[in-house]
């Protein structure tokens, strides 16, 4: 296993879980998918012209768009409306977890598309990670009845399904240019899914000048890097490694949450991220 797969791993938990409490607060002055269409269509403008600037901004070849369609579609599109029509309902935290736990779907995906061997070492790291999502989770703190609540949740587990289908078919299918040039086209056919989502769904909606800071942030520098590294590491390391990996991402967003926004922190997340850690060391040594 690469060192640097692992480093590209660890940037995409610090900017993903930074990522969900800095929405959350986006929310004060913005609509849930209006701020994903914003987080969207900056990041399609940012990559094209980084890209531009640097003589790399091509037009996907004809193996490419498979990639491009995926991800665009499934990881950034679908993704991006289901986990942040949850976020108007659902604490940032718990948000952070469900979306991100892609074990529920990627490693049997991987077994059963791509054939992967998984060794007992890591299904017992799976396990392990799922048993620590659950107690960050913490579904018996959770006002089932409350109005929203089911449905949210719901959202987030297929957020999680689409974004596993789309690091499959990186790994099937992959493109003949990097991923990184890529990039704008996935983002942009992932603003027109959202548009026509954010018309409909929120008609007087938008976005608080109180908001913007939070939108350039997250389309300009979150969004692009760290979509780019999930799919680098996704493509790269083996489905339980990433799977762990990206679980991650929920006890950083946790912890961040709690200090930023003053959501509680209690037994639950310390005993779900010890869990969790110990998981990510299994499947890396496994």
């Amino acid at each position: 296993m690469n060192p640097r797969d692992l480093r590209l791993l660890l940037l995409a938990v610090v900017l993903f879980g930074g990522a969900w409490p800095i929405t959350k607060d986006a929310l004060r002055e913005a609509t849930p998918v209006w701020f994903a269409v914003s987080r969207a269509g900056l990041a399609a403008l940012a990559t094209a012209a980084a890209l531009a600037l640097m003589g790399r901004l091509h037009w996907p070849g004809r193996r490419d768009w498979p990639v491009v369609v995926a991800v665009g579609l499934l990881q950034l599109g679908t993704f991006f409306a289901l986990s942040h029509l949850a976020l108007a309902i659902l604490s940032s935290g718990r948000i952070a977890v469900l979306s991100n736990v892609t074990i529920y779907w990627l490693v049997p995906l991987s077994v059963l598309v791509l054939g992967e061997k998984v060794s007992a070492m890591r299904w017992a790291a799976a396990g392990l990670g799922l048993a620590g999502a659950a107690v960050l989770m913490g579904p018996w703190a959770i006002d089932w009845s409350h109005e929203g609540v089911v449905f949210a949740h719901g959202l987030l587990l297929l957020a999680a399904l689409a974004w596993s289908i789309a690091i499959v078919v990186t790994r099937r299918l992959p493109p003949s240019r990097p991923m990184l040039e890529m990039l704008p086209f996935c983002f942009g056919i992932g603003t027109l899914v959202l548009v026509p989502l954010a018309l409909w769904r929120e008609p007087g909606g938008g976005i608080g000048s109180g908001a913007w800071m939070h939108a350039a942030f997250m389309g300009c520098i979150a969004a692009p890097i760290g979509t780019w590294s999930v799919i680098e590491a996704g493509r790269r390391l083996p489905s339980t490694v990433a799977s762990v990996g990206f679980m991650l991402v929920p006890v950083f967003g946790v912890t961040l949450g709690a200090f930023w926004l003053g959501e509680h922190v209690g037994w639950d997340v310390w005993a779900g991220g010890a869990l969790i850690a110990a998981s990510m060391v299994l499947a890396v040594r496994g």
